[in-house]
């Protein structure tokens, strides 16, 4: 196996926001919006990886299926003065073996949310279809308060948002010889 694996990322991504208020829940979602960018993997003795590469999502690509709760998202997150989200990865716990099954692994990032950056360790699953693509879906539960953000209210605060969401991005793969 060699030293160093690269990954380049295709358009087709998503990203994937769940949360809720005191009254519903609401999805969000940023599809085919991340911007392409190479994944590299160092190889460690004990086969974990150190990752290097990130991705970044536009803010304004956000769609919660309702006008208002979308616009009310985009002021929440700060879309004006950081109209990026960034995902920087660190780490792996091991190279997948890609294979079609689904395998489970565990790894690091950054994320990077209205100037304020925050390290997670984020659950995957990582498999390959027939035509050698690798599909990496991570998922990970954070606060609006993680990123100093206070979650939206509505109508002088009768409905209010949970500080928890459940953030999920899919990314479609492919290895660079």
């Amino acid at each position: 196996m060699p030293n160093k694996i690269r990954w380049l990322v295709l358009n087709g991504g998503t990203l994937r926001v769940n949360g809720s208020t005191n009254i519903n829940t609401f999805s969000c979602i940023v599809a085919n919006k991340i911007a392409s960018d190479t994944i590299t993997f160092i190889l460690n003795k004990d086969g974990s990886a150190i990752m290097a590469g990130n991705i970044s999502l536009d803010i304004f690509g956000f769609d919660c299926h309702n006008p208002m709760m979308t616009l009310d998202l985009r002021k929440t997150l700060k879309a004006k003065d950081y109209p990026v989200m960034k995902i920087d990865f660190i780490s792996l716990d091991k190279i997948p073996a890609l294979k079609p099954t689904q395998e489970q692994i565990k790894g690091w990032v950054n994320i990077e949310l209205a100037g304020v950056t925050k390290k997670y360790e984020v659950s995957y699953k990582v498999s390959m279809d027939n035509n050698k693509v690798i599909h990496l879906i991570g998922d990970r539960s954070v606060n609006f308060s993680d990123f100093n953000i206070n979650p939206p209210k509505k109508l002088g605060g009768i409905i209010r948002a949970n500080d928890n969401l459940d953030v999920e991005f899919g990314l479609n793969l492919k290895e660079i010889k």
